[in-house]
């Protein structure tokens, strides 16, 4: 796993963006059956792969720019017992038509609740939910068959808790009952680190937020460890090319 990934990133450093302009080199390992076979069923064979892409911002913001979100009540993504928390391609079809509902009504973002009752966060199209609470909480969803186990997510809930003193919970979040405990809402996941959401609209409501100030400071530690600017404290960095 880790010496694909190397070999991948040794093999394309011209394309590794400069230090200073903020864009990235995006890693997607993947693996996907190759195997000579029709039928429905395990693959027989499979095919591992590292690619890579210099990336720059998720929704083309500028720095930590709040976007607007609407609530895709009319659509669901994945369902109480499938596999909303495995990193697959069906998951992702299953957002397409949500994707393009929202973008037509000018949204760049939605955000799913569970498909059961519809009363519980999941998550974004693509990035884990986060909400900071007026009383200075960390606060993500606990849903372990239907939302990624997003390591930036993670990641920050740990930096969150160990440098920054905050409390974290981990849990189910109701959505009308919490969302004006909100001070700041924002949208986690590898390419996006963190997005803050200015305002959520589910129906003909919409709930409004402050402007990111914790967000921004997770943030900016997250990449300032990232970049090597501040020591590594955690043990997530390591040494590709010395």
């Amino acid at each position: 796993w880790e010496s694909a990934i190397d070999h991948a990133i040794k093999q394309n450093l011209e394309y590794v963006p400069p230090y200073g302009t903020g864009a990235s080199l995006y890693v997607r390992p993947f693996l996907f059956g190759s195997g000579p076979k029709l039928g429905l069923g395990p693959s027989p064979e499979y095919t591992f792969c590292v690619l890579v892409c210099p990336v720059g911002s998720y929704y083309k913001t500028v720095g930590l720019q709040p976007v607007k979100g609407l609530v895709a009540s009319e659509f669901d993504r994945v369902a109480p017992r499938g596999i909303g928390d495995c990193k697959a391609a069906g998951n992702y079809a299953a957002d397409l038509d949500s994707m393009h509902h929202c973008q037509k009504m000018g949204f760049p973002i939605a955000l799913y609740l569970d498909s059961a009752q519809h009363k519980y966060v999941e998550e974004f199209n693509t990035s884990n939910f986060v909400a900071i609470t007026k009383d200075g909480k960390y606060v993500t969803t606990n849903s372990p068959r239907t939302v990624l186990n997003s390591v930036t997510n993670r990641s920050l809930c740990e930096m969150a808790e160990k440098d920054f003193g905050m409390a974290v919970e981990r849990r189910d979040i109701d959505f009308e009952a919490e969302v004006d405990t909100w001070q700041e809402v924002g949208a986690v996941g590898t390419a996006v680190v963190i997005t803050p959401i200015e305002s959520l609209q589910r129906g003909d409501k919409v709930h409004s937020f402050s402007a990111p100030e914790t967000l921004q400071k997770l943030h900016d530690r997250y990449l300032e460890i990232q970049r090597g600017e501040l020591p590594d404290n955690h043990g997530w960095m390591r040494t590709v090319v010395p």
